[in-house]
């Protein structure tokens, strides 16, 4: 389905991938099938996203908080994410799509972190779909290290307690240049954000679908941005069609 039956897609759409584990389980299956399976959403969503004319997808891959899982599963994800990058990296180059990723980069072991700077090296220069990948990330611990940076500005003489403005916090983020969500969705039934984009989440819109991760699917994806399309985002203020008829009376 083309992106001009979309009279309006939003600018920026994460997504809580969540399900993977209860997919497999409820098929007697290993989790790790489950994230296998994912890892073919991811797919199917990156270029439903560009199709659509949406310019930024950010994805929640991995949570500050999943190195607590299995080690055996985090092993599996850590060799998804690997041949994700490895397997799909010249594809997203020849597609347009350029890559980002945000979250803690101190500490990532072995070759996870020479793998995410290529890909971010590699699209630096593209023009089409933005591909911003959350990997290792916390909202909480991204706020805390913008903090600490701002921190350190204003110890070095450089900028002044008063300068601190909501503006200046959003360009200490890990999204800095990168606009907010107009859309969160979230797969598996939970309605919650889990960590995720708390900054930037001010105003986004929210859309939960029931079905987990490995069965969201272009359809699935469509429907939530008809969704999308029906709200009528105020900002705080009025809708566009209670402002004019405030003017005009």
């Amino acid at each position: 389905m083309a992106s001009g039956e979309l009279l309006s897609p939003p600018r920026h759409v994460a997504i809580i991938m969540d399900g993977n584990g209860r997919w497999a389980n409820e098929r007697g299956l290993p989790r790790t099938v489950g994230h296998s399976k994912g890892v073919e959403a991811v797919r199917r969503t990156v270029e439903a996203a560009a199709d659509f004319g949406i310019e930024y997808l950010t994805l929640f891959a991995f949570s500050s908080e999943n190195w607590s899982r299995p080690e055996e599963e985090v092993s599996v994800l850590m060799g998804l994410l690997r041949r994700f990058i490895r397997r799909d990296l010249a594809e997203l180059h020849r597609s347009n799509v350029r890559i980002r990723v945000i979250g803690e980069r101190d500490g990532l072991q072995g070759d996870i972190l020479p793998l995410l700077l290529e890909a971010e090296d590699t699209t630096r220069n593209n023009t089409g779909l933005t591909l911003i990948i959350a990997f290792n990330y916390g909202a909480r611990d991204e706020l805390a290290r913008a903090m600490r940076r701002l921190a350190r500005e204003v110890e070095a003489g450089r900028m002044a307690a008063a300068d601190i403005t909501p503006a200046t916090i959003t360009s200490h983020l890990d999204t800095a240049g990168i606009p907010d969500p107009d859309l969160i969705i979230r797969t598996s039934g939970e309605e919650r954000l889990s960590n995720f984009l708390l900054w930037q989440a001010a105003y986004s819109e929210f859309v939960f679908v029931p079905e987990y991760w490995p069965d969201f699917d272009r359809d699935l994806f469509l429907k939530a941005l008809r969704s999308f399309a029906e709200r009528d985002r105020r900002f705080g203020g009025l809708s566009a069609a209670k402002a004019a008829a405030a003017v005009a009376g």
